[in-house]
């Protein structure tokens, strides 16, 4: 993992051309700083480029479920507003 990053996770956001493409969600280590351009190319390097995502967002905290699990359809749900469907 990148070395600034304390946790992240990737999600499915609405795309124009592709119907739905990845974006990564990053929360930093404590006094750590980081670009997107700069985890997208450290993502690029070491998988398929298409498998990285093409975007990022740096939040204070992921959200949880009860069960301590990362709540991806809370992150989803405001990249999704305006949409009839949540998926393409």
């Amino acid at each position: 993992m990148y070395p600034a990053i304390l946790e992240c996770t990737v999600i499915g956001v609405p795309d124009h051309k592709w119907g739905e493409t990845v974006k990564g969600i990053v929360v930093l280590k404590p006094g750590q700083k980081a670009t997107a351009e700069e985890i997208i190319q450290f993502c690029k390097d070491r998988m398929a480029h298409y498998k990285a995502p093409k975007a990022i967002d740096f939040i204070g905290a992921l959200q949880r479920t009860g069960s301590a699990k990362i709540h991806k359809k809370g992150l989803r749900d405001k990249y999704w507003e305006g949409y009839v469907k949540k998926v393409h």
